[in-house]
């Protein structure tokens, strides 16, 4: 499980980070490449938007925000809501159970991502998992 836009989710604060790739293309590859997305699915995969263009649908201040930064161009993971292999938004209590039944490195490394997430990033899923495992964010 990841962090993932979701337009059927609450609204929460977004988070960015200045790439300075030179150019839009060259962020997409260098994302697509992070992300482990295959070449081919980029079109679906990662989203692109540039100055002039409409503001996306998951990110409608987009161009607001970028004007007063002075950014021309943003990238990001598009990727759809998944559990295991199933394109879908899993329920919050089939993430608690999964989290719970993980252990060893599995658990370790999924309680470091849930610590580590930025708390600005405040859902309903991980008011659960605090509340369920105690995995609050680290200092």
């Amino acid at each position: 499980m990841t962090l993932v836009l979701d337009g059927e989710a609450d609204l929460v604060r977004l988070l960015w980070a200045h790439y300075d790739t030179g150019n839009l293309e060259a962020s997409r590859r260098a994302l697509g490449a992070r992300e482990g997305i295959p070449k081919g699915d980029w079109d679906t995969r990662i989203g692109v938007w540039r100055v002039g263009r409409e503001a996306p649908t998951l990110i409608p201040d987009l161009p607001v925000w970028a004007d007063s930064r002075g950014i021309q161009g943003v990238a990001w993971t598009s990727l759809p809501p998944k559990f295991g292999d199933e394109e879908r938004r899993p329920t919050i209590d089939e993430v608690i159970s999964h989290l719970t039944s993980l252990t060893g490195p599995r658990r370790d490394n999924a309680e470091t991502y849930v610590r580590r997430t930025p708390r600005q990033i405040d859902t309903a899923y991980r008011r659960r998992i605090e509340a369920a495992l105690g995995w609050c964010p680290t200092p």
